[in-house]
């Protein structure tokens, strides 16, 4: 009776030595072939894994396909605090604190307000913050998203979750410039 040789494993090429079990001598060079090319897509795999971590999300390529028409449409983008009197704002979480602020630069003039005026949704009505202003047309106009909307010497805008599409910020864009130009009016 034929005694079967123990397959042993080969460190230097990693495959098993089939030394006296009979096979074929292309079998083996496919084998080790097939593992080769095996190692080589583990190894690239590996490699790049980390590299998807940094694929932007669903959520992140629909802020910035908005924030990208806001700026198409003359808007600045920045994250601000929400324009709540103070002691509300120390009681907000870090999250609901910082907002998405869509502003609009203002035309340089002498109409243009020396102070900053903010009013903000509280339930289902607009407070202002002090000095207590009133309240502007555009805020009847803005969507239930928009939280908060803001005048300064420099810019007026609006607060919002960027709730939305495309066409919500083309329409707000579309506010803010006519806001902007009440506010201070284009020198002819």
């Amino acid at each position: 009776m034929e005694r079967l040789s123990e397959p042993t494993l080969c460190l230097s090429c990693f495959t098993y030595s089939t030394a006296g079990s009979g096979a074929n001598p292309d079998e083996i060079k496919i084998r080790r072939l097939k593992l080769g090319w095996f190692i080589v897509i583990v190894v690239i795999f590996l490699a790049l894994a980390p590299l998807w971590h940094f694929a932007p999300s669903k959520t992140q390529r629909k802020q910035a396909r908005l924030r990208e028409r806001a700026a198409l449409d003359g808007l600045f983008v920045e994250l601000r605090d929400l324009p709540v009197p103070p002691a509300q704002l120390q009681r907000m979480a870090p999250v609901d604190r910082q907002v998405v602020y869509y502003g609009c630069r203002l035309r340089p003039s002498r109409a243009a307000p020396e102070k900053r005026c903010a009013w903000y949704r509280e339930a289902s009505d607009w407070l202002s913050r002090p000095p207590r202003q009133a309240l502007p047309e555009i805020a009847g106009k803005m969507p239930e998203s928009v939280l908060a909307i803001d005048l300064g010497p420099t810019s007026c805008g609006l607060y919002w979750r960027e709730d939305g599409d495309e066409d919500l910020v083309r329409d707000l864009a579309r506010e803010l410039t006519e806001w902007r130009d009440e506010l201070t009016p284009a020198r002819v």
